[in-house]
Formats: structure tokens, sequence, C-alpha cells
């Protein structure tokens, strides 16, 4: 049991803790300033999921003669729990800007990702389709969806984007940052990114808010898709919202641990190898951009001469 000099203690760093709670510079939480739950977004997220590719997380079973019937069964619980999501994140926003919302703004907001449901579906084949066309370690799509973290990351992406452009604060960062925690893949939400897109094994792949991403592009692990500079206004405070990530167009290829920063263009048909720093504009269509080492040599070292026999 806890006796009563513990209790004073820890009732001295209870009172120095509710200290900080009152400044103003500090994250607070108060009773007017409801949040969206974490773990009732990534339920939504993983129950949209579950609609996209019914049966792949095994949660739940489904059987083909059936399985219009049972979407439709699914489809209304994950709305209503979408809804309750979207209000907390508006009613958040609301708050902070101190403008008012639309009349059934989280409905409408939810009735708009459900629609586009069908469409995400389809991109989805797409990207699957990529992976399968691209990795010759791969025997079929179910393995792809069941089992590479790269599909599992766009999936998630595109659900995240859907949001992101329709101005919901919170929620679409919070699926983002679960994908990254689960795959190793950092896509923020505002990465515009086409149709049939692959990364392949995926870990540390980074891809920036602002980055716009054509059709057929591939991805190695390690890629960084980043911002060259961070610009301030007079006061030293970041300048949000500009273009400051790269862009990469049609059936552009990006190898291991390369490195793009800046609002630059890699044009159609380009291979970015591995290791590469890049900062400019690549605007021949078809080049190849490679980093070339120094020369290495192997020497084997005294004392372990190769035996012969």
């Amino acid at each position: 049991m806890t006796n009563t000099k513990n209790l004073d203690f820890l009732k001295q760093v209870s009172d120095r803790l509710s200290e900080t709670y009152q400044d103003d510079l500090a994250v607070s939480y108060s009773d007017d300033r409801s949040l969206p739950r974490r773990e009732n977004v990534i339920r939504v997220l993983e129950e949209l999921l579950e609609v996209i590719f019914p049966g792949y997380s095994g949660r739940y079973d489904f059987y083909r003669a059936s399985l219009g019937g049972a979407i439709a069964g699914q489809l209304p619980r994950i709305y209503q729990e979408l809804v309750g999501q979207l209000d907390l994140a508006l009613g958040y926003i609301q708050r902070v800007t101190g403008k008012p919302l639309a009349e059934n703004a989280a409905e409408e907001a939810a009735r708009r990702l459900m629609e586009a449901i069908p469409a995400i579906r389809e991109m989805l084949k797409l990207d699957c389709q990529a992976a399968l066309d691209g990795d010759p370690a791969t025997r079929s799509m179910d393995e792809i969806v069941l089992a590479y973290p790269g599909f599992k990351a766009i999936s998630i992406h595109r659900i995240a984007h859907e949001l992101y452009v329709a101005g919901i604060p919170l929620i679409p960062r919070i699926m983002s940052e679960y994908a990254h925690s689960i795959t190793g893949i950092d896509i923020n939400p505002g990465a515009t990114i086409g149709k049939s897109f692959f990364i392949d094994h995926g870990t540390g792949v980074v891809i920036g808010e602002t980055c716009i991403l054509g059709d057929n592009v591939k991805l190695y692990q390690g890629v960084t898709l980043g911002a060259l500079s961070f610009p301030k206004d007079g006061c030293g405070h970041l300048i949000k919202g500009t273009k400051r990530h790269p862009n990469l167009e049609d059936n552009v290829t990006v190898y291991a641990g390369a490195t793009i920063l800046g609002d630059v263009t890699i044009a159609h048909d380009c291979v970015i190898g591995g290791n590469v720093w890049l900062t400019d504009d690549v605007s021949e269509p078809y080049s190849r951009v490679i980093f070339s080492p120094s020369e290495l040599s192997v020497q084997i070292r005294p004392g372990r001469k190769r035996e012969t026999k």
C-alpha cells in the first residue's frame, strides 16, 4: 500500500502538474474542447477498409452470395460513428477559428466520404495491380492486400486524403500517423497521388504534404520527398500552406535512399537512382539520375587469408 509519505509526495507532484495546465501556451484540455478520439477514428478507418476489401481482415465472415447485403448492413453503423468523430473535429475547428459551421456539416462530410468509397476501391485495385506487376516476389493480389505495408499505407492515405481535401481537421492526420506507426511509411494526407502507385518494401518512405505524384509512380524504401527549407514571415514564424514539396510526373521510379527536396519537378519516365540527393528539376523526360560513389576496393585483412585445400 502507498504510505502517507508517498501520498504527500504524489500530492505535491499533482499540484505542480496542475499549475502547468493553467498556462495559456500549454496544451490543455477543457470541458468545452472535446476532440476526436483516436481509437474511434482508427476503428472507423479499419471498418472502411473492411468494406473496401471484405474478408481480408478476418474480423467478419463474408460470403459472395450475400456480400451485398452484408456490406449494406455494415455501412449505417460505420456512417454513424464517422459522423460522431467528424462532428468533434468540426467543432474543434469552429472553436479555433470562431467561424460558424454549416448546418449538418458533419453529416455532409460523412456522406461525401461514403460516396467516394467505390472510387477509392477502384483506385486501390489499380495500386494492387501495380504492386503485382512491379514486384517479382509476390504471387497474388491476395498476398498484397493481406501483407504488404506499402499497400496498407496507400489504402489509408486514399481515405485520409478525401477528408483532407474536404477541410476536415485532425482526423486525416490521425489516420496517416496510424499508417505511419504500423508500416513505417509516412504519407501526409495532403499529398496528391495518381493511379497505380506502388511502394516497394516501404520502410522509411516520407511523402510531404504538397507532393503531387502522377500515375504509375514507383518508390523504394527510404525515399524522402520533402521540403528544402521552411520559409518564415517577418516575425520568424513558419509560413504554412505554401507549395514546398516535389512533383513527380507519370512513370517516375525513385530507388532506395534517394532524397528529393523542394518544389521541383521530375519529368515523366525518369529514373532517380539510389542515394541521390536532388534539389533541382529534372526537366528532360526519360532521364536517369545516378549517384556514382568513389571507387570501392576489397582487401584481404592480415591473418585472414583464404584457406586452400
